[in-house]
């Protein structure tokens, strides 16, 4: 009994303007970030690692959904020209490229820059 007085409830982080664009910038060019991506992230956004990992867990459920609410892409192709279906497939190629430990952090602070 004791226990459950002291027991603090859980609260949900509350992520600043700041961070939710660095994150859905980052989450335009890749999908899934490897374990130093996340942690470079995490660390130039004052975030935990865990918080970058879950945000990424959900922003990824959120966007399976919405792709399956739009039209499938087989009706589309069947409408459409193949330069549209190429353009769509190399666009989903560019979401699932790994970014590049390199140029990440540059890649960031100027999308950061460029919208304040």
């Amino acid at each position: 009994l004791a226990d459950t007085i002291h027991k603090k409830k859980h609260t949900r982080p509350t992520f600043t303007g700041h961070q939710i664009f660095a994150l859905e910038k980052t989450f335009e060019q890749t999908k899934y970030l490897a374990g130093p991506e996340r942690a470079r992230l995490a660390y130039s956004l004052g975030m935990t690692e865990s918080q970058v990992k879950v945000w990424f867990q959900n922003r990824r459920t959120k966007w399976r959904k919405k792709s399956a609410l739009e039209p499938s892409s087989s009706s589309q192709r069947a409408g459409g020209s193949g330069g549209e279906r190429a353009a769509s497939e190399t666009e989903d190629d560019e979401h699932n490229k790994p970014l590049d430990p390199d140029s990440d952090d540059e890649k960031i602070r100027l999308l950061l820059r460029k919208h304040r």
